[in-house]
C-alpha cells in the first residue's frame, strides 16, 4: 500500500496547515539552502570582482499570471497584503539608500562607493547605475506585480524619506554607524522573505526567492567588507559603541551586543509590516528565522580572520588608523 507523501516546493515539505514545528522545519531547511557557510563565503569571495567587473544577478524566467491566493501558506491575505505593502514601501526608495551609502564611502572606499551608488556627475546626474541598485531596482515592481495579481488593483505606496548623508569631522565614524545600520536593514530582509518563502510556494516562493537571494548577496558582501574595513577597532570600544545604541539593556557578550544593534532597525521594520495584526504563531516563526539567521551569520562571520580578509581585499592605505568617535 502506497503511503502519501507530502508535495514538495523551495522550502521542503509543504504543510498547508502547518504548526509551528512544521513551518520551523521550512524555515531551517531555507536557512542550509540559501545561507550555508559555503554559499556565504561565496558571496563576499565575488565582490573584488564586481570592483572590476559588475555583472548583475539574472533572476530566473517568472510567470507571473500563475500567481494567485492559494499559494499563501496559512495567512490570512489581507494581512500578507499588509506585508507586502509595509516591504514595498520598504524597497521603493532605493535610488536614496544607494545615493546615501555612496557619499559616506566615496573618500574611504571608492571602488565600494561605485558598487553601491555608481557614478556621479558633479552636478547631481547620474551617470553609471552602482551594481547593488541595479539589483535592488527589481524588487518595487516585482513585489508589485505580487500585489496586483492577488487584489487586481495597482498598489498606492507610501515611500518614506531615506536617512540623509551627514558628515562629521569624522568620516570613518560615520560610515560606521550608516554601514550598522545597512547591514541591519538588509539582515532584516533576509529574514523576513526567508520566513516568506516558509508560508508560500509555487511562484509566489519563486519570486520571493529572487529576493532572498539578493538580500542575502548584499547583507554578505556589506558585513563581510565592513569586517575588513574595521579590523583594526579595539574590540572594547566596538563593544561600548554598540551597547550604547540601546541603553534599557545590558549584555555580556559581543554576540549579544551586535544583536542588540541590530534590533533598532528590526523594531522600525515590524512597524512599517503591521506587526500588530500578526497572529501570535506567525510571530514566533519570524522571531525564530531572526534567531537562527543572526547564529547563521555570526558563525561564519567569526571565521572571517584578518589574514583571509586581507588576501580578499587591497588594503587601503588608511585602514590601519581609523579611530571612531563617540
Amino acid at each position: 500500500m502506497n503511503q502519501l507523501i507530502n508535495p514538495i516546493d523551495l522550502a521542503g515539505e509543504i504543510c498547508f496547515c502547518p504548526n509551528f514545528f512544521q513551518t520551523k522545519n521550512r524555515i531551517n531547511y531555507l536557512i542550509d539552502q540559501y545561507l550555508n557557510l559555503e554559499k556565504l563565503q561565496s558571496h563576499l569571495e565575488d565582490l573584488p570582482q564586481q570592483f572590476i567587473n559588475p555583472q548583475p544577478r539574472s533572476w530566473q524566467t517568472i510567470n507571473w499570471q500563475t500567481i494567485n491566493q492559494e499559494q499563501i501558506i496559512g495567512i490570512d491575505l489581507n494581512v500578507f497584503l499588509a506585508i507586502v505593502q509595509g516591504a514595498l514601501n520598504t524597497e521603493a526608495p532605493i535610488r536614496g539608500y544607494t545615493q546615501t551609502s555612496r557619499q559616506y564611502l566615496a573618500s574611504i572606499h571608492p571602488e565600494m562607493a561605485k558598487f553601491v551608488g555608481g557614478v556621479v556627475a558633479q552636478n547631481g546626474t547620474m551617470l553609471e547605475l552602482g551594481l547593488w541598485e541595479k539589483e535592488e531596482r527589481q524588487h518595487t515592481p516585482a513585489l508589485s506585480k505580487i500585489y496586483r495579481q492577488l487584489t487586481n488593483q495597482a498598489i498606492i505606496l507610501d515611500i518614506p524619506i531615506p536617512r540623509q548623508y551627514h558628515l562629521s569631522e569624522n568620516p570613518y565614524s560615520d560610515l560606521y554607524r550608516h554601514g550598522l545600520h545597512r547591514i541591519a536593514t538588509e539582515y532584516s530582509a533576509v529574514c523576513l522573505y526567508l520566513w516568506m518563502m516558509a508560508r508560500t510556494t509555487g511562484t509566489i516562493q519563486q519570486v520571493l526567492q529572487e529576493l532572498l537571494q539578493d538580500e542575502i548577496n548584499h547583507m554578505t558582501k556589506f558585513w563581510g567588507f565592513g569586517k575588513w574595513l574595521y579590523s583594526n577597532f579595539e574590540s572594547q570600544k566596538l563593544e561600548d559603541w554598540l551597547a550604547n545604541q540601546n541603553k534599557r539593556y545590558s549584555c555580556r557578550s559581543n554576540q549579544q551586543r551586535s544583536f542588540l544593534a541590530l534590533t533598532i532597525t528590526v523594531k522600525r521594520m515590524m512597524k512599517v509590516l503591521h506587526w500588530q495584526s500578526w497572529s501570535l504563531i506567525h510571530k514566533m516563526e519570524l522571531a525564530y528565522t531572526f534567531a537562527w539567521v543572526f547564529q547563521r551569520v555570526w558563525s561564519w562571520s567569526n571565521n572571517l580572520s584578518s589574514e583571509y580578509l586581507e588576501k580578499l581585499f587591497v588594503l587601503s592605505p588608511n585602514s590601519g588608523n581609523i579611530t571612531i568617535d563617540y
